[in-house]
């Protein structure tokens, strides 16, 4: 211990110089751990032969004023501050298929301009979120279910599936390295940001034979400053998100493009966000990019937790599944799954039966609703009037689990044991 104490010395001491290093990684991640299990001297897993090439960068952009910035929470804005690195995994159909993932820098990429993602929007993605446990380590929330939906989205627009562990183990390795980018715990979160594309430089409207999935990460603070603040819906049944027969179950790129022109529309009338309906009988699909859930009193005075039903118009949420599981095991009210239109809230309102309404997804968790722009009117939602709040409880359920204050199955602990990763395994960027 004395030892470890020593060398824990001249790291801060060189850390506090700012002659950072990235070959301080194994040595940093060892003392950060000194107070956790090790494994025996005997354990077969600590000469691990490397399944992933690494290329560390020299050096890291994440400076004093950077980290007061994550830090705070307060000046963060999503999306706009990326990690040191990314992970590469490139597919060729006649090279046998998935080639050997690599992490390397954050880098641009180079494409052929008739690249097919270019030109026939040959794309998919997933959102999820890697979180700094109280405890000290690393947490990913249900990844399973992301990278499932990612191959299911990836089989639609014909692009290849990847194996789902060899993908997760790319990101965990991604998050382990660069988890300094997350200085705290919560609020704060990592975003990770799986992209799979078509790359073929070939015109003509056919699947591609070569890819390339990449994961990029960028830190992101809370959804909500303080508190919880309501959002204000925009429904117009000129503009629908989704239709039977099409893509609006899978996380396609091109889903969210044609979504654009109604944001801004919503935008300029004082919204924050679409309500996506579809059909003469305009059915509740989605909230801008998220589920929804319409928490009501039916007629024989049962409390009722409603979302709309995974009819091919619905993306299958993570945050969306996990509320559905959690207030079936709780069994304190009624949970369905179907369709629920704007005239069945109107009356639903109108009576004072509705008691909250909000959308979820891995950005905000829960993000409550107050009113709706539909036909002219205001329709005013008692969502933030309730004294103790189902949203709210949800909320702190569900995060409680996302940063470890709370022992959950479908929170898988990143494993950073450095001993499994040698020194020597790791390049350095010229």
């Amino acid at each position: 211990m004395a030892s470890i104490d020593a060398c824990l010395s001249v790291t801060q001491k060189i850390l506090k110089q700012k002659k950072t290093c990235r070959k301080l990684y194994s040595i940093q991640h060892l003392l950060s751990k000194r107070n956790q299990s090790s494994l025996s001297q005997n354990d077969p897993e600590k000469y691990v032969k490397p399944d992933i090439d690494i290329t560390l960068c020299k050096s890291t952009k994440l400076n004093d004023n950077v980290t007061n910035i994550l830090k705070s929470c307060t000046q963060i804005k999503f999306g706009t501050i990326f990690t040191d690195h990314m992970l590469k995994i490139h597919y060729d159909k006649h090279a046998g298929g998935w080639q050997k993932p690599y992490i390397t820098p954050m880098e641009h990429l180079s494409l052929h301009p008739a690249a097919k993602v270019l030109h026939y929007a040959t794309e998919v993605f997933e959102g999820m979120k890697a979180y700094k446990s109280e405890h000290g380590h690393m947490n990913l929330f249900r990844p399973e279910l992301n990278l499932q939906r990612l191959n299911s989205s990836a089989e639609r627009v014909g692009l290849p599936p990847i194996d789902s562990g060899i993908l997760l183990r790319g990101i965990e390795r991604l998050v382990s390295i660069d988890n300094e980018w997350l200085p705290a715990s919560a609020p704060l979160s990592l975003y990770i940001r799986p992209n799979l594309i078509g790359t073929e430089g070939t015109l003509g409207v056919a699947q591609t034979n070569t890819a390339l999935l990449y994961v990029i990460m960028c830190p992101v603070g809370s959804y909500f400053s303080e508190k919880f603040k309501s959002v204000r819906l925009m429904a117009d049944p000129k503009f629908a998100r989704a239709w039977p027969g099409g893509c609006g179950h899978f996380k396609i790129g091109a889903n969210y493009a044609t979504t654009l022109y109604p944001q801004e529309i919503a935008s300029k009338l004082g919204c924050h966000q679409m309500l996506w309906l579809y059909g003469e009988d305009r059915q509740i699909t989605e909230v801008g990019a998220m589920n929804v859930f319409i928490f009501y009193e039916n007629q024989n005075g049962e409390k009722v937790l409603a979302t709309p039903a995974l009819n091919g118009m619905i993306l299958p949420g993570i945050t969306r599944q996990s509320i559905l599981e959690l207030t079936r095991d709780w069994d304190e009210f009624r949970v369905e799954e179907r369709i629920f239109t704007m005239d069945e809230l109107v009356e639903l309102n109108k009576n004072n039966k509705i008691l909250e309404f909000f959308g979820t997804g891995t950005a905000a968790v829960i993000s409550p609703v107050s009113s709706i722009l539909y036909e002219d009117r205001n329709i005013e939602l008692p969502t933030m009037e309730q004294s103790n709040p189902l949203y709210a409880r949800l909320f702190k359920t569900i995060t409680d689990i996302h940063y470890g204050r709370v022992a959950h199955p479908w929170t898988r602990v990143v494993d950073e044991r450095p001993h499994l990763y040698e020194s020597q395994n790791y390049k350095y960027a010229n």
